[in-house]
């Protein structure tokens, strides 16, 4: 009888639970003594977090410290409906469940949908925490590719049509997509509600970014065009626009599912965390996201045209990035780099960046990088640029 160990008694789940290089990251960065300009973790400017004090009181208050209702506390929900309305991502209370950030959206999606050996398609280079999350349900994931105009939907047609079967899901970051900043054009994004629809496919519709905005003319989201189709899930998160640390973010989901959703954050957090939920009501009450992200969107604005200059004046003779008109990233492909091998001799001197192949699942993208203009200022990005050349150099 062979032995029983702690190992032979772990659940077959843990063999694709897969870290995030993009999270550990941060832990890396604080281990560090000299001096980094950071252009890893995809996090707002320490700037950008707004001042809460005049809404603390009520988030501190005695009754903020108790459960919360499960779909979210109803300030919260009163005061995220009265923001989105107007907007293209405006609904009703029936629709929504307030989470914690971005990612349980993402993991109540997969408790959900996702049995094992379930095709999930990808973006390819895409948000590996999402797809990570695929992975810890047992999915088998098909990457697509991405180019200037977000998802090439062909491709993802003909990789269906290869694979031989329908996709559970198609996993799909819209607007200024995470790493490559690119956004899916509006003719794609129909599309791919067409197949979706012909193929019965959900659309896990993640969009942390869409209201940092700060060029060209807004697209309609994937939850507009849907009009209400069960077969979009949409993901947001306060976490890009005002702060990622208060952990609160929300689905949009077709209301047969909210009793659903409720029954798995039971089982896994209760509810959200209240107080922060209160700070955040309390800040949208006060009509202060207008304002807040016009002064982000004009900040990361100036600051991605500073990195394009500083790639400009650095990189010319090496390389090629992307373009985008929001949101905190430029996706930068070297030919001929290892960016892993670099990333060693960049840190020592004193720029972070994440890898290409941290963005695909298969390890692809061996040549580029993903470099966070958001979070360091104008000068700053000027110097860390010049120190990844110097250590691309040698």
């Amino acid at each position: 009888m062979s032995a029983v160990t702690r190992d032979t008694l772990l659940a077959a789940r843990t063999g694709q639970l897969v870290g995030s290089v993009i999270d550990s990251s941060t832990s890396l960065l604080q281990k560090q003594s000299h001096d980094i300009v950071r252009f890893a973790m995809g996090s707002p400017a320490a700037e950008a977090i707004p001042d809460f004090s005049s809404v603390a009181a009520d988030a501190l208050s005695a009754d903020a410290f108790d459960y919360a209702a499960t779909e979210g506390d109803p300030k919260l929900r009163s005061a995220l409906l009265e923001m989105l309305s107007g907007t293209t991502d405006e609904t009703t209370p029936d629709r929504l469940t307030i989470t914690a950030g971005g990612m349980q959206g993402l993991d109540l999606f997969g408790k959900l949908f996702i049995d094992p050996g379930d095709l999930v398609v990808i973006e390819s280079p895409t948000y590996t925490n999402g797809s990570a999350t695929a992975l810890s349900y047992g999915a088998e994931l098909l990457e697509v590719g991405v180019d200037a105009d977000g998802m090439i939907v062909d491709e993802l047609e003909a990789a269906v049509a290869a694979a031989g079967r329908k996709p559970k899901a198609i996993y799909v970051i819209p607007t200024f997509q995470n790493p490559s900043g690119t956004t899916l054009s509006l003719q794609r994004r129909l599309r791919l509600l067409e197949l979706a629809r012909d193929w019965g496919s959900m659309i896990i519709d993640d969009d942390p970014y869409g209201m940092l905005r700060f060029a060209d003319s807004e697209i309609p989201s994937l939850r507009a065009l849907a009009e209400g189709d069960p077969l979009v899930f949409s993901v947001r998160t306060f976490s890009k626009i005002i702060a990622p640390g208060l952990r609160v973010g929300w689905v949009d989901a077709d209301p047969a599912l909210q009793p659903l959703l409720i029954n798995a954050k039971q089982a896994m957090d209760t509810c959200a965390n209240l107080p922060n939920q209160r700070l955040i009501a309390g800040f949208l009450s006060e009509g202060r996201l207008a304002g807040h992200l016009t002064e982000q969107r004009a900040r990361y604005a100036e600051r991605k045209t500073a990195m394009q200059s500083a790639l400009t004046e650095h990189f010319a003779d090496l390389g090629t990035w992307t373009d985008p008109s929001g949101g905190f990233f430029l996706w930068v492909t070297l030919p001929g780099i290892d960016t892993q091998g670099l990333f060693e001799r960049a840190l020592a001197a004193g720029v972070a960046y994440i890898p290409g192949p941290a963005f695909s699942p298969s390890g692809r993208f061996g040549d580029a990088l993903r470099l966070c203009f958001a979070s360091s200022t104008p000068d700053r990005i000027a110097e860390g640029v010049a120190r990844l050349r110097r250590a691309v150099d040698g």
